[in-house]
C-alpha cells in the first residue's frame, strides 16, 4: 500500500513539473511536450496534478480536444474507482 501511495505522489509531482515545462516551452517557442505524453501522465494517475497544473500555469485551458480527452480520462478513472470500492467492500455491510 505504501508503494502505491509513493507512486501516486511521485507521478503527480512529475505530471505537474512536465505541464509547467511545456508551458515554459510554449512561451519561449521551444520544442513542446507532445499532448499524448501529457495525457498519458494523467491516464497513469497524474490527473489531479494535470488539472491543478492547467489552472496554475493557465496551460491547455482553451484547446477543446485536449480538454475533452482529459475529462474522459477523469471520468474513466472515477468509474474505475467506484467499481473498485463497490467490489472491494462488497458483503462487508
Amino acid at each position: 500500500m505504501k508503494l502505491i501511495i509513493v507512486y501516486f505522489i511521485v507521478l503527480n509531482i512529475v505530471t505537474f513539473v512536465v505541464y509547467g515545462l511545456d508551458k515554459h516551452a510554449a512561451k519561449n517557442r521551444w520544442q513542446r511536450v507532445p499532448e499524448n505524453v501529457l495525457l498519458l501522465l494523467a491516464f497513469a494517475g497524474g490527473t489531479p496534478a494535470a488539472y491543478f497544473a492547467r489552472n496554475y500555469f493557465r496551460h491547455k485551458t482553451i484547446k477543446r480536444p485536449f480538454i475533452n480527452r482529459l475529462r474522459l480520462i477523469l471520468i474513466v478513472q472515477i468509474c474505475l474507482l467506484v467499481l473498485y470500492i463497490l467490489f472491494a467492500f462488497r458483503g462487508q455491510a
